[in-house]
């Protein structure tokens, strides 16, 4: 066991630890605010800068379409209502089909051609042919409309009247065969 003498001692050595702390304490944080100010200053002015730009990134919404080997991506921000595909105004695209087909997800509701009116839409669709492109950025387009209005009710509403609106249709084009002209179909024989 300890004597008092050597307890108050230790008492002692405690009490002058914890003082010699709180010096050094007080005298770091003097000179570190002398010294790095400036420091403090562009890194959170650069931190703010970070913060501003992913706001306006937030501001955009970027969805995906595909459909066989057609891949579309549509960014959807605040603007007039125009919507471009591949830099081409949406009402420019012949046929009038292939043009109603892209628009379907905005031509189904009203409430979603008026909401469409504050919203620009610029949709790039590569690979594949003319049909698949037209259902890749439809797809796109409609998941960018659901993205943006976070509505429950408008997703169900698209699955009802097309499950492809929303959904990526996985099928693919099966690789040809030998013996025969496609895939699956073989050639005629002569058995006479």
């Amino acid at each position: 066991m300890m004597d008092m003498a050597e307890q108050t001692q230790s008492k002692k050595g405690t009490a002058d630890l914890e003082k010699e702390i709180s010096e050094f304490n007080e005298s770091y944080s003097k000179s570190s605010k002398k010294t790095k100010p400036a420091q403090k200053k562009t890194a959170t002015a650069t931190a703010l800068q970070k913060k501003t730009r992913r706001k306006s990134k937030k501001d955009t919404i970027v969805a995906r379409g595909k459909r066989k080997r057609a891949i579309a991506r549509a960014s959807m921000s605040s603007g007039s209502g125009r919507i471009t595909v591949n830099g081409v105004s949406a009402e420019l695209i012949k046929p009038k089909e292939i043009r109603d087909l892209i628009l379907e997800p905005i031509i189904i509701s009203k409430k979603v051609s008026n909401l469409m009116k504050n919203y620009d839409v610029k949709i790039n669709v590569y690979g594949g042919g003319i049909m698949g492109q037209a259902q890749a950025s439809r797809t796109a387009l409609a998941n960018a409309i659901v993205e943006t209005t976070h509505d429950d009710g408008l997703s169900k509403a698209y699955m009802i009247y097309d499950r492809s609106i929303l959904v990526e249709d996985h099928r693919r084009v099966e690789p040809k065969k030998f013996g025969g002209p496609k895939a699956r179909a073989r050639n005629q024989t002569s058995y006479r």
